[in-house]
């Protein structure tokens, strides 16, 4: 069976016909591109109209042709398979000598054209009735398929990293790192299918932290701009230290296909919030604002009309209220990273930016929140129209056409035991359950079966409630190479000091040996503080013991630009707090002052999510390190986790457990919460004292009082 995967294309009939003939012929194996690829040439971009890469066959190149003429299609399959045949003669993957490994071989297909209409036997030419036996007289060559295959995709030299690595021990980290790079730098078919097919309407990309997502979003960006310049295309996001490598991803494959620079005014890379001066300022948020009329806020301005944590959101549902009708569209599309950061009225905002054709491309990691606070569907989100049907909603997927809503299911960043553990920690799996509480669980998704969406397996047991299961990753879902290359025990690490002037002088020693003897680089380095607001002041002895030893660091977004994260020259080693290492990815991680990850009064969800953030980054090994009781509880947990071999081994919660997890889970207003504590704690204290007594106070607070502390009396 063939995998189909639609890109845009300007020759639409000919197009789905093609794609119905390789339907018809479930014999036939490979991947069919259509609108894909786009080659760069001396005159510019070259769009192929489209091409099958087959194990046997090799590649075979379409000219499609919508009407009768065939005037001069000899020279255009020419013209076209001499483009293809000098962009792969550039990868040294595919050459032997001067001798390109692979076979090209060019068909014009013409549904309306006639037996006897090709001009000889050297320009193949076919129909739906004459394609088949045109294929099967293709002499076989599966030389350098696999390699072909990258190349097509053209993600080759984003893979592989920037800089060029001095390795000379073939099993230092380094070199492991290399190999790694070189493993995933292909994509698999959902990412290649994420990466072209862009329907018309919304699509929404859903996957884990290293599946690919932000990758996957530069190369969408690059293809449309490649094949249609005159668009006005947005990529946005949450994270500013995103924007720096989005316009390097994007450039790199941008001239990989077509030997020019983008056109920086028509394909915009601009955070989601914004503010006024030059374009390099802009923003989505600031954009719909100027152009409706409604009432811009910074981020000051917020804080004033807004509970923390909700000046965005805040600042998007008022503009959206004060909005006036668009005259015209903004945008012809929009994608959008780290969607799980941002609200649905800033995705309703940008729904309203765009054309009729409503090219919206949101991509969201359901863990990332870790389904405390996760997008609700589109359904919701966009709403219904006059006559109360849905704005959006997603049709099912259909064999042979572009998909509206995919999820990718593997997992390129993290090994297997260390995603395992960024899970096990995130959701408590276990933790000791706190005094009259049945269970250690902190949150838990909402639906059952996201659980096998992510990748994994119930090996034991059930996804019921109140039913004990046993999830495992699949190497499909978590590919062996990620953790063969070193020993488990190696991939993760947890260490607990007596103080943080232990930690810093270890934390240091390690670092050194990574660079001297590990041969890593800086730029494969991060150190992570959890917690945002201690970050410059926790990391300055680390920071103080390197710099006395001649090592470089930098603090992301404070040191440097808030759009980049790592230095130009890569000499520097980023520190960071857990918001600007979002999006971002290293092969070796520290993090640092774990033990605050272990809980937190009020919202424990977040400084676990903040915890399952850090341990995400990692493409290669990583550190946990703290101090004190609280870090002795994290190991705890990791320590079972290793004893259930990496797998997660609970019992799934009742409805009556998840109501409680959703009460502790909650990741309400942090300061609400303190407020009422605070005088809850006034009002014991009046009363203990004498200054009040209980006849003080309205018999129906008493008494509504009386009622919530009787309920929860009966829940334990």
């Amino acid at each position: 069976m063939i995998t189909t995967i639609w890109g845009t294309t300007k020759k639409p009939i000919s197009s789905q016909r093609l794609a119905d003939f390789f339907q018809e012929n479930p014999q036939l194996t490979g991947t069919l591109y259509l609108g894909y690829p786009v080659i760069g040439t001396p005159e510019g971009a070259f769009p192929i109209d489209a091409i099958w890469i087959n194990e046997e066959k090799g590649i075979i190149l379409f000219n499609l042709v919508e009407g009768r003429s065939l005037n001069g299609y000899d020279e255009v399959q020419d013209d076209s398979a001499n483009k293809l045949e000098a962009k792969l003669r550039n990868h040294r993957t595919l050459m032997q000598g001067r001798k390109l490994l692979v076979n090209i071989t060019p068909i014009t297909f013409a549904p309306l054209s006639r037996a006897g209409d090709a001009i000889d036997e050297y320009h193949l030419l076919a129909n739906e009735e004459t394609l088949l036996g045109c294929i099967e007289n293709i002499p076989n060559n599966s030389r350098a398929y696999h390699e072909a295959v990258a190349v097509i995709q053209s993600i080759s030299t984003i893979r592989k990293g920037v800089r060029r690595r001095n390795l000379t021990q073939p099993d230092s980290r380094g070199a492991k790192l290399k190999r790694l790079e070189d493993s995933i730098a292909n994509l698999d078919n959902l990412q290649g299918r994420a990466v072209i097919e862009t329907v018309e309407g919304v699509q929404r990309i859903r996957g884990l932290a290293g599946s690919g997502k932000t990758i996957i979003l530069a190369l969408k960006a690059a293809y449309l701009h490649a094949q249609h310049p005159d668009w006005k295309i947005a990529v946005t996001f949450h994270t500013r230290s995103l924007k720096g490598q989005f316009k390097r991803l994007i450039n790199t494959f941008f001239i990989e296909q077509t030997n020019e620079e983008p056109d920086w005014n028509n394909l915009q890379v601009i955070n989601s919030w914004g503010a006024p001066g030059s374009s390099e300022r802009n923003g989505v948020y600031y954009t719909y604002c100027k152009e409706t009329g409604a009432e811009y806020l910074d981020l000051a301005g917020a804080k004033e009309k807004f509970n923390y944590g909700k000046e965005f959101e805040g600042a998007c549902e008022l503009a959206l209220t004060q909005a006036i009708s668009l005259e015209e569209q903004v945008y012809d599309a929009i994608l959008v990273d780290e969607a799980q950061d941002l609200s649905a009225a800033f995705l309703k905002i940008c729904y309203q930016l765009l054309g009729k054709k409503k090219r919206l491309v949101y991509a969201y990691d359901e863990l990332q929140n870790l389904g405390s606070s996760s997008l609700p569907p589109p359904e919701d989100i966009f709403g219904n129209d006059e006559k109360g049907n849905p704005v959006v909603s997603f049709d099912a997927p259909v064999p042979g056409k572009p998909q509206q809503d995919i999820i990718l299911e593997k997992c390129y960043r993290n090994s297997r035991p260390i995603l395992a553990t960024a899970h096990a920690l995130g959701f408590g799996i276990y933790r000791t359950p706190p005094t009259g509480l049945t269970t250690g669980l902190i949150q838990m998704f909402d639906q059952k079966n996201l659980w096998l969406d992510v990748g994994y397996v119930a090996t034991e047991g059930r996804l019921e409630d109140g039913q004990k299961v046993r999830l495992s990753r699949t190497e499909e879902s978590s590919p062996k190479f990620l953790e063969d290359h070193s020993d488990v025990n190696d991939l993760i690490q947890f260490h607990v000091f007596n103080n943080e002037g232990e930690q810093a002088a270890w934390l240091a020693n390690a670092v050194k040996q990574n660079l001297t003897k590990d041969e890593l680089t800086p730029h494969d380095i991060v150190v992570i503080n959890p917690d945002p607001l201690s970050t410059r002041k926790a990391v300055g002895p680390i920071r103080k013991i390197l710099f006395d030893d001649g090592i470089s660091t930098h603090l992301a977004g404070v040191d440097t630009s808030p759009d980049v994260f790592f230095d130009d020259d890569g000499d520097s080693i980023a520190f960071t707090g857990i918001f600007r290492a979002k999006g971002n990815e290293a092969g070796m991680v520290y993090i640092i002052n774990a033990q605050d990850c272990y809980g937190s009064w009020g919202s424990p969800a977040r400084v676990r999510n903040q915890l399952f953030t850090a341990i995400t980054r990692s493409k290669g090994w990583v550190r946990v390190l703290g101090t004190g009781p609280n870090m002795e509880k994290l190991r705890n947990e990791y320590e079972e986790t290793v004893r259930n071999k990496f797998d997660l081994q609970f019992t799934y919660p009742t409805a009556d457990e998840r109501k409680h997890l959703n009460i502790i889970n909650r990741d309400k207003d942090e300061r609400i919460i303190r407020q009422g504590a605070d005088s809850l704690n006034n009002l014991i204290n009046d009363m203990l004292s004498g200054n009040m007594y209980i006849e003080d106070l309205p018999p129906v607070q008493v008494e509504t009082l009386r009622r919530l502390l009787t309920r929860e009396e009966k829940n334990k």
